[in-house]
């Protein structure tokens, strides 16, 4: 599946339905059991049948690679709707929603290490969405001018990558983390 196929969802009501509740559920099994969660259990979650499943989603890596691609995607559109925000309200905001993507980002990407096309473009379209953001905060002084998405990037997904003792330790450390962008 391609960033192109993810853009053209079906354009029927109900068979984009079927599209996106197959995404919602792939994404929550492969956040909760893995990559080798079962696509039974996935159609099944998604209230359609397994043919409906084959018939989008050929193969499991397509269907890892679609919920993939959504999820870069929705990145894209986060950092869109932090127009109107302050400058470190916007890029606050937009790693709040890197840190929802970090949650399935890396049973995706261990599933996608064949397909090195899929992840440049996804990085670029990531560094495309929260790089402005980053230069328009650095610009207005509230982040570190020493910094580049690249290295945000690399600072959010590690941290929020890691196992914590509980939820609010690991909101804790996040906070510490994206506060540590601030200018001083």
């Amino acid at each position: 599946m391609s960033i192109e196929m993810i853009a053209q969802r079906p354009k029927r009501a109900d068979a984009r339905r079927n599209f996106d509740s197959l995404l919602t559920a792939a994404r929550a099994a492969f956040t909760t059991d893995g990559g080798a969660s079962s696509l039974e259990e996935i159609a099944r979650q998604a209230e359609v049948g397994v043919g409906t499943l084959y018939r989008n989603f050929p193969t499991r890596e397509a269907l890892i690679e679609a919920v993939y691609l959504d999820e870069v995607v929705a990145l894209q559109q986060a950092a869109r709707d932090t127009e109107g925000l302050e400058e470190w309200d916007a890029l606050r905001t937009w790693l709040e929603r890197y840190v929802e993507y970090v949650g399935t980002k890396k049973v995706l990407v261990d599933a996608l290490t064949n397909k090195p096309e899929v992840m440049k473009n996804c990085r670029a379209m990531l560094d495309g969405a929260g790089g402005p953001l980053l230069e328009r905060a650095q610009a207005a002084q509230t982040v570190r001018s020493d910094i580049s998405i690249s290295d945000v990037i690399r600072l959010i997904s590690g941290v929020a990558g890691i196992s914590y003792e509980d939820e609010a330790q690991r909101e804790r450390v996040i906070g510490i983390a994206i506060d540590a962008l601030r200018s001083r």
